[in-house]
């Protein structure tokens, strides 16, 4: 994208780590979309960033209510006709998550609405403007506890982390990506997953030992890939992640 500046929508954007992706990519050079649920948290986002000067915009988007996301994206065709970058960054989680014989199946539903099912009900509405793009890019916000792997091995350090509502639905999210990429093949739309590392967020419990700047960068590296690109990869600051 040489010739018009690049239109990017990162969901969850006013606080933590889509924050901090939305800040990089607009001193990239791109027009963000601040996505938030919350208008009131989004416009402050939004005011926070545009008073450094960097070119963004709030736009109200809950991933849970499609009538607000089907907005949203009625928004973004009216305002800019196209979307370059979507970074799928909105997730939750739950204190009534835990192992699969003690967390609440309500909690494991609400997880899985909003880290999976929100998240592809975002990407299809998106679609038809990121097929707008020259070069379209879709980055889904992964984690560790999402590889299959990873969970099943012992002698990893993240066997015991046992969130089976969360981990779950970041697996979800990796299946996401695998069809996606695939079905998209051929187009000018690449799809991965990129775990940007422990990050102290309110997610976390403030509890990593990346800041949110460092977390933000890799997210915003693949959002911002060039043409030679490969789609379809799950990776981590370290390197590729096993499925």
């Amino acid at each position: 994208m040489t010739d018009k500046k690049r239109i990017a929508l990162v969901t969850g954007a006013n606080k933590g780590i889509g924050f901090e992706i939305a800040r990089q990519l607009a001193e990239a050079g791109a027009t963000v979309l601040i996505g938030a649920r919350n208008p009131e948290r989004g416009k402050k986002a939004a005011a926070d960033l545009s008073s450094a000067g960097l070119p963004v915009e709030n736009i109200e988007i809950d991933v849970n209510d499609e009538a607000s996301i089907a907005a949203a994206a009625e928004q973004i065709a009216d305002r800019h006709g196209r979307l370059d970058i979507l970074v799928n960054n909105a997730g939750i989680v739950d204190a009534a998550d835990g192992p699969p014989t003690a967390a609440s199946t309500a909690a494991v539903r609400r997880i899985m609405e909003t880290n999976f099912i929100g998240t592809l009900a975002v990407t299809q509405a998106m679609l038809p403007l990121l097929r707008n793009s020259q070069a379209g890019r879709i980055v889904n916000l992964a984690t560790t506890l999402g590889s299959l792997t990873i969970n099943g091995d012992p002698s990893s350090p993240y066997y015991s982390a046992r969130l089976i509502g969360y981990n779950a639905s970041k697996a979800a999210l990796n299946m996401l990506t695998v069809q996606l990429a695939a079905e998209l093949q051929g187009t000018p739309i690449v799809v991965n997953s990129v775990c940007p590392g422990y990050v102290k967020t309110d997610l976390t419990g403030n509890t990593g030992f990346m800041t949110p700047e460092e977390g933000a960068r890799l997210p915003v590296e693949y959002a911002l890939l060039g043409e030679d690109v490969v789609s379809g990869r799950f990776v981590e600051p370290d390197g590729d992640t096993p499925w």
